[in-house]
């Protein structure tokens, strides 16, 4: 049934991920619009029960991932290739980069740079730090580079890595459910396979959507400020209704043309305002306080990455790291994916020292000039951040850059980054999930990444109406779980894989059993054999 309604929609997917895909979403957008508080009321009951029995999971898995990783890439298997042995990477270091982090935290940042250190500069998390003080500045750039460094990017160089691996490697298709090849075999391409699909279109779908709704609060409060736009629920619709529109237009290009030239664009712009604030900000302060922060957040973080409340009764955990964990999980088949696709040709070693460092060291740079000039403009008493903060996330930056001068010139500057940070955000997205729900074999329709950019819209409307900043929070640090889960199989499968393929067998030999019989006496082991991986084709 559903493969007659796929032809007569003139679409090319696999039936049962695309349309149970959409139809959930469109169910909850049916429900959501008429039963806003009800559903509202429903995550809220569901984050709590989540927050109170299975954080320490989301805790756990995070900073065991990124153990896992780093131990990938500094062992034997470091020197495999995403890709034949003589292959090489198809963009330049430069590129990638710059790609990386357009579609990866760039809007995050946007969002929480200042927000995020005044916030635990004014209530500090840990017992015994005071309000304002010289160690509760410590501590909020330290939290502030545990929430957005190497954990956020473990999150998405996991699966970012195996899909690369499995994809360019093992010829396997590009989707999510291909990673779990070693562990479910041929069922892979049918309904267990699908399941493990749609989990990763629906957390993305929302993860982006969150962004989206998060950006809108962000770009209304900056229109207000510029222009007098007034802060409402009808305005950040119509400009939920832009952002899509300019992301629909985009994804139609496709990525060299319109992803990988927005995030260009991007990238200077954001260095511009960077750079901007470096100069006229407090430079000398900036530069002994990035330094310090450094050593803070490396010399806190073994204790702080296995920190999970323990002994205190606090929502601070939920609203904070769980928060930031789930959003960002909910973002990694969409980065994952994104991120194998620039990835081609590179080593496991290449991969991992790329894809955690240099966006961790670019979070260091931007965190260490907004988050340390925003405790300066607050401790000067230039401007009351704290208080505006505590009212107001959304409008942090643009608060924090009156203290400057050209103060408008600036926070327009920022509102053009945040839109193009969403609408690269969007795009990339909508390819993405493009691509979990159609074969490999079928094309890419323009009418279905549009539809795509338009449903993440829909979702982020429909939310921001259900109940602003508190419902994003919540259904992100729910539907987070069930992928949180599958980031652990997923590295299990990811070793496996890597084991046999070190020893000289393919993913088949590993399904079927024969991966690793045992070596009679006096025989040379396979793996002193080339091996050259067998290409799977299946969809």
């Amino acid at each position: 049934m559903l493969e007659r309604l796929q032809h007569r929609l003139g679409l090319q997917t696999i039936p049962g991920v695309f349309f149970t895909s959409a139809g959930i979403a469109v169910l909850f957008v049916a429900l959501a619009i008429p039963y806003d508080k009800a559903v509202a009321a429903s995550f809220g009951e569901l984050t709590g029960w989540v927050a109170r029995n299975l954080g320490w999971f989301y805790i756990l898995s995070v900073s065991s991932l990124l153990v896992f990783l780093l131990a990938l890439a500094v062992s034997r298997y470091g020197r495999i290739r995403l890709g034949a042995d003589d292959s090489r990477p198809d963009y330049s270091n430069l590129t990638w980069f710059t790609m990386l982090f357009a579609a990866g935290i760039g809007t995050i940042l946007m969002f929480w740079g200042v927000a995020e250190p005044i916030s635990h500069f004014a209530r500090p998390p840990f017992d015994g730090v005071e309000s304002g003080s010289e160690q509760a500045a410590s501590s909020a750039m330290t939290i502030a580079l545990y929430h957005f460094g190497l954990h956020t990017w473990t999150i998405f160089a996991m699966p970012g890595l195996a899909i690369g691996y499995f994809a360019y490697r093992h010829h396997l298709p590009m989707r999510i459910s291909s990673l779990f090849y070693p562990i479910l075999g041929e069922r892979t391409f049918g309904p267990w396979g699908w399941a493990v699909d749609v989990i990763a279109v629906l957390g993305t779908l929302f993860g982006v959507a969150t962004s989206l709704g998060l950006g809108t609060l962000q770009l209304n409060s900056g229109l207000n400020y510029l222009f007098g736009v007034p802060a409402s629920g009808l305005v950040q619709v119509l400009l939920i209704a832009v952002i899509a529109s300019i992301a629909a237009t985009s994804v139609a290009l496709g990525l060299d043309k319109g992803v990988r030239r927005l995030s260009q664009l991007n990238i200077l712009l954001a260095l511009g305002l960077l750079l901007f604030v470096f100069v006229v900000g407090p430079t000398v302060f900036i530069a002994e306080g990035m330094v310090q922060s450094v050593g803070d957040y490396f010399d806190a973080l073994p204790w702080l990455a296995f920190w999970t409340e323990t002994f205190r009764e606090s929502d601070w955990q939920r609203n904070w790291t769980l928060f930031y964990w789930a959003w960002t999980i909910s973002w990694a088949p969409y980065v994952g994916i994104f991120i194998a696709r620039i990835s081609r040709g590179r080593t496991i070693r290449e991969f991992v020292a790329g894809v955690l460092f240099a966006p961790t060291a670019f979070t260091l740079v931007w965190f260490g000039i907004f988050g340390l000039s925003a405790i300066h403009v607050e401790v000067s008493g230039q401007i009351p951040l704290a208080e505006q903060v505590r009212t107001d996330p959304s409008v942090a930056i643009f608060a924090f850059l009156e203290a400057f001068p050209l103060a408008e010139t600036a926070s327009a500057l920022s509102v053009v980054i945040i839109v193009i940070f969403f609408t690269t955000s969007s795009d990339s997205a909508s390819l993405v999930i493009d691509m979990l729900t159609r074969r490999d074999d079928q094309p890419s329709l323009v009418r279905q990444r549009i539809f795509w950019a338009a449903t993440q819209g829909v979702i982020a409307a429909t939310l921001l109406l259900a109940g602003g900043l508190e419902a994003l929070q919540n259904v992100i640090t729910s539907l987070g779980l069930p992928f949180c889960i599958l980031l652990v199989f997923m590295a299990v499968s990811l070793y496996r894989a890597l084991h046999a393929d070190y020893r000289g067998y393919s993913v088949d030999d590993l399904v079927r059993g024969r991966a690793f019989p045992e070596v009679e006496a006096g025989a040379d082991p396979k793996q002193e054999t080339e091996y050259v991986p067998e290409a799977i084709d299946r969809d």
